[in-house]
C-alpha cells in the first residue's frame, strides 16, 4: 500500500482497466448557488486523462520537450446528466475505449459513489508540434492495449 504524505501530490489509479481519479468540489468551482459550472466538468476530466497516461506510463512532458508530439483534444461528446456540488466528493473513471495510430477515445464518467453526473466520449489526437496529426508512438499503443487486455 502506497503512503501518502502531505507533500506528496495526490495520483489516481487503476482498478482493472478503469482508472479513478478522485477530487473534491471547492467554492471556486461552482455558481453562487453551490452548482458546479459546466466547463470545470471538462477541466476534471482532463485531469484524470492526464493521470492516466502518466499511470500507464506516457510522459507527456519528455515527448514536448523532445519535440516528439503531444495530445490534443479533437472532440468531444458529452452529456450532463446531474449536478455536482459544492464539497462533493467526485470519481472520474476513464477508459481507454477506442486506440488508433494517432489517437485515443477514452470514456470518462464524473461520479458522485455510484451516480453517473456526467458521461463523456474524448478523442485525444497525437500532433506533431506543427499541428498535424502524427502515429503515437508504438510502445504508447502498446501500454494502452496491455491496459484495455490486463489491467494495470
Amino acid at each position: 500500500m502506497t503512503s501518502l504524505t502531505f507533500d506528496t501530490p495526490y495520483r489516481g489509479g487503476f482498478v482493472g482497466r478503469e482508472h479513478h481519479f478522485a477530487l473534491t468540489v471547492y467554492f471556486e468551482d461552482t455558481d453562487t448557488a453551490g452548482i458546479v459550472y459546466y466547463a470545470n466538468y471538462l477541466k476534471y476530466m482532463e485531469r484524470a486523462r492526464s493521470d492516466m497516461l502518466r499511470a500507464v506510463g506516457v510522459d507527456q512532458r519528455a515527448a514536448l520537450d523532445g519535440a516528439n508530439g503531444v495530445y490534443a483534444v479533437a472532440e468531444v461528446a458529452i452529456r450532463y446528466l446531474k449536478s455536482a456540488r459544492l464539497n462533493d466528493d467526485l470519481i472520474i473513471a476513464s477508459t481507454l475505449e477506442t486506440i488508433r495510430a494517432a489517437s485515443v477515445i477514452i470514456h470518462q464518467r464524473v461520479m458522485r459513489g455510484t451516480e453517473i453526473l456526467t458521461d463523456a466520449r474524448v478523442t485525444a489526437a497525437f500532433m506533431a508540434l506543427d499541428g498535424r496529426p502524427k502515429r503515437q508512438p508504438a510502445e504508447w499503443i502498446d501500454r494502452f492495449r496491455a491496459v484495455n487486455e490486463q489491467g494495470v
